[in-house]
């Protein structure tokens, strides 16, 4: 490891400032649980770590005018904690836990994980199918874009230098739309995705009404399933319908073969967990159904 310099953002500001004036030569510290491994590995290390830790404003779970805002810096342990999260949204709470040991849970950052860009993320899949979008500060002010425009490919990232995450945004429209993680590795715990499944609809009238699916680790990207969520979109509520959904999302996926798991394996587990997902997404809504009646 070389030597670099180091940097404690003061705000938003000073980092987006400090971004600007070192470019590609910086790179931010969060969490830190990716970045430490690999600055020990990297061949170009960086001239210099702006350390937006501390940065309070960035780690906020509010509800706003145009939904929920989860600050880029809300550790999985935050999310897990958050009264607003677990009742909207069990499935991110389920996602979070699924993360890493306790003390990555702890110290790893929402945005870190996102901005990683690894095809297994297992924070993806339910916000891609929620519709989250990301806000992203840089020298020209904040914009933001849909959450899948943020991953380019593994590890590849469409931020350009001088750019900061600052917050993941779940639109008004979606919040407590009932949704579903879905997750199979090699063993159950401190794993990483063969397959991480995440899916949404709203209940109308026993239909499924605005599918979303969403697959993790079976492309170069977290990708949605837009023939399966078409499938669904209207029709009946039932097992088979799901189970048919699973199938064909199974058919969109571009999963590899590797030492864990072959690309036949990973189709069949998208089948399974598509249809796992879409029943737990089920059990949500109805759940939902009966808090309101009572």
């Amino acid at each position: 490891m070389q030597a670099f310099g180091y940097v404690l953002a003061k705000d938003v500001g000073h980092a987006v400032a400090l971004l600007a004036e070192h470019g590609a030569k910086a790179k931010i510290l969060a969490g830190g649980t990716d970045l430490l491994v690999e600055l020990k590995h990297a061949v170009h290390n960086p001239e210099i770590l702006i350390d937006i830790s501390r940065l309070r404003e960035l780690k906020a779970v509010v509800v706003a005018d145009d939904g929920l805002h989860i600050g880029a810096l809300a550790t999985h342990a935050d999310i897990m904690s958050s009264p607003i999260i677990r009742s909207m949204f069990p499935a991110l709470v389920a996602a979070a836990h699924s993360i890493g040991a306790m003390q990555t849970r702890n110290l790893g950052t929402l945005g870190g994980n996102l901005v990683t860009c690894v095809p297994s993320v297992d924070s993806g899949p339910v916000l891609i199918a929620l519709d989250a979008s990301v806000t992203v500060a840089g020298a020209a002010g904040q914009r933001r874009m849909p959450l899948p425009d943020l991953f380019v490919g593994p590890r590849k990232t469409s931020l350009k230098p001088g750019d900061l995450l600052v917050d993941i945004v779940i639109p008004k429209e979606n919040l407590g739309k009932p949704a579903a993680f879905e997750k199979f590795g090699l063993r159950k715990g401190q794993a990483l995705a063969l397959v991480n499944i995440g899916a949404s609809f709203w209940a109308d009238k026993d239909k499924f009404t605005a599918p979303r699916i969403a697959l993790g680790a079976v492309a170069p990207t977290v990708i949605r399933a837009p023939k399966a969520e078409a499938f669904l979109d209207g029709r009946k509520i039932s097992a088979e319908a799901m189970a048919e959904a699973g199938r064909i999302a199974a058919t969109e996926a571009k999963p590899i073969s590797d030492f864990r798991a072959s690309a036949d394996y990973r189709r069949d587990l998208i089948a399974v967990l598509v249809k796992r997902a879409l029943a737990s997404a089920q059990t949500r809504a109805t759940a939902k159904e009966k808090e309101l009646v009572a």
